[in-house]
């Protein structure tokens, strides 16, 4: 069993916890060869995902590919052991001037924004994604999607699972599908071996649900109630799942639910943080019948269960913004009910 600090400090000490490899993914690895090309790698997972891997395996090649918009992460990526290359994945040339790999995590893809620009958010999550399916169609391919492709649920149906029938709200989520459907399409007619991640949501210590809630709980903020219920998952561990899934990638583009095994009420993380700062939490609005929640016991029976639970991850952030820990300044919008990012 992992030991994990019973607080983490800053954010030296959080890379490093959140990049920690287990033997599950050290015994995975193996089974899928050769070097690592992770597509979009300077987001918010990006980072930690290339030092997982390479932690996990550091004779491997990891590369990282993105355009290094943030001053420093290049260089600290590089410190890590791992190769940077600089693409604007949207140029054909540039795409084609990458290295063959047999392994591609494809994390591209844009969220926030989407309205207003719908034209961007389109030709980014689906025609990309094309140009890479075609681009690595001899590669195994793991893909990145997320649980807004599914209807909101029952807060007491137990989420949302792979078998229930997309029913995208908006233009960001709709354009996830398609996504989806370009990498099922590049398995069906070339054979490539694809596996979808419906990602819903990650935990870090500097945003997610979690740092969401607790600093409008620690700024005095309403916190919304409409959406009143989500899954989270610690980074870490959807990283490792990520990339343990390049050795079940298949010609049949299996696309499995990854999330935490809790349906999570807003209001009781709004009062658990609470107690942690010594003040009562203002809430707002009641909380819906329904909300946007993944079912993800197909990924446990795969994977096993996250190495990191909820209570945990709740004293991490609770700690984290009570000390004045960075925030990246990207709030998941999880109380989002329109689909209007």
């Amino acid at each position: 069993m992992t030991e994990w600090p019973a607080t983490i400090e800053d954010e030296a000490a959080l890379e490093e916890v959140l990049s920690r490899p287990d033997p599950a993914l050290v015994a995975d690895l193996a089974r899928a060869p050769g070097d690592i090309l992770v597509l979009g790698a300077a987001g918010k997972m990006g980072p930690t995902l290339c030092r997982q891997a390479k932690r996990a395996d550091p004779a491997r090649r990891v590369i990282a590919v993105a355009r290094w918009t943030e001053e420093g992460l290049r260089a600290r990526m590089e410190s890590w052991g791992i190769e940077t290359l600089a693409a604007d994945l949207t140029d054909r040339a540039a795409l084609a001037a990458l290295p063959d790999a047999p392994n591609v995590v494809f994390m591209a893809a844009r969220k926030f924004g989407s309205t207003g620009n719908e034209a961007l958010t389109w030709a980014m999550n689906v025609l990309l994604p094309a140009m890479v399916a075609e681009r690595y169609a001899t590669s195994r391919i793991v893909f990145f999607s997320t649980g807004n492709v599914l209807p909101l649920v029952p807060v007491g149906s137990g989420g949302a699972g792979e078998d229930t029938a997309p029913s995208p709200i908006g233009d960001y989520a709709a354009s996830c599908l398609g996504r989806e459907r370009v990498f099922q399409h590049a398995a069906a007619s070339r054979g490539t071996r694809c596996f979808g991640i419906r990602l819903n949501y990650a935990i870090d210590l500097r945003y997610g649900v979690l740092h969401d809630v607790a600093t409008k709980v620690a700024a005095g903020t309403p916190v919304p109630l409409a959406m009143g219920h989500a899954n989270v998952i610690w980074q870490g561990d959807a990283n490792a799942w990520t990339l343990r899934a390049l050795a079940r990638a298949d010609a049949i583009c299996p696309i499995l639910n990854v999330t935490g095994p809790e349906t999570v009420s807003i209001r009781w993380l709004a009062r658990e943080f609470g107690a942690r700062f010594g003040r009562v939490p203002e809430l707002t609005g009641i909380e819906a019948p329904d909300a946007l929640l993944s079912n993800a016991a197909r990924a446990f029976a795969q994977f096993g269960y996250p190495t990191v639970p909820l209570a945990r991850m709740v004293d991490w952030v609770a700690g984290w913004v009570a000390r004045g820990g960075r925030s990246l300044g990207k709030a998941t919008k999880f109380e989002v009910r329109d689909g209007r990012f």
